[in-house]
C-alpha cells in the first residue's frame, strides 16, 4: 500500500515527510512523540498541549498524562485484566514496575484473588 501524498504532495509517511521537513535538523532518537527535528518533548510543552485538547474536549483543563494513564491502568483492573496484560499495554518490561506505581489501581484485583483463594481452600477444608 503507497503512502497518500501530504499536503505538499509529498508521498511517504508521517515520520518520512517529518524527516525530509527537518532536513539536516533531523535527530532520529526512536521516540513515539517527539519536537519536529526528533527530540524529545518538554514536559511542560506536553502537559500545556494536552490541558488544551481537554479543554477542547469539554472536560476541563485540569487533567494531566499521568491521571490519563493512571485511569486506564484503573479501569482495565477494574475489568479484571490481567495485570500481565496492563503491563504489556504500559510499556513495561514485567509486571514488577506496575505493580510498584500502580499498587494502589490494581488492589481490587488483588483483593478479589485473595477472597477467591479464600473461598476456595475455606470448602476444601469443609468437604
Amino acid at each position: 500500500m503507497s503512502a497518500a501524498p501530504s499536503a505538499s504532495g509529498t508521498k511517504g509517511t508521517t515520520s518520512e515527510r517529518t524527516t525530509l521537513i527537518a532536513g539536516e535538523a533531523w535527530e532520529d532518537n526512536d521516540l513515539a512523540f517527539c519536537t519536529r527535528i526528533g527530540t524529545a518533548l518538554e514536559a511542560g510543552n506536553v502537559r500545556r498541549a494536552f490541558r488544551a485538547i481537554t479543554k477542547a474536549a469539554g472536560i476541563g483543563e485540569d487533567w494531566t498524562p499521568r491521571e490519563l494513564r493512571h485511569s486506564f491502568v484503573s479501569i482495565l483492573s477494574d475489568n479484571e485484566v490481567p495485570i500481565e496484560t496492563i503491563a504489556d499495554l504500559c510499556g513495561h518490561k514485567s509486571t514488577i514496575v506496575t505493580q510498584k506505581v500502580y499498587r494502589h489501581q490494581l488492589k481490587p484485583v488483588i483483593t478479589k484473588g485473595a477472597v477467591a483463594m479464600n473461598t476456595i481452600f475455606a470448602t476444601k477444608k469443609t468437604a
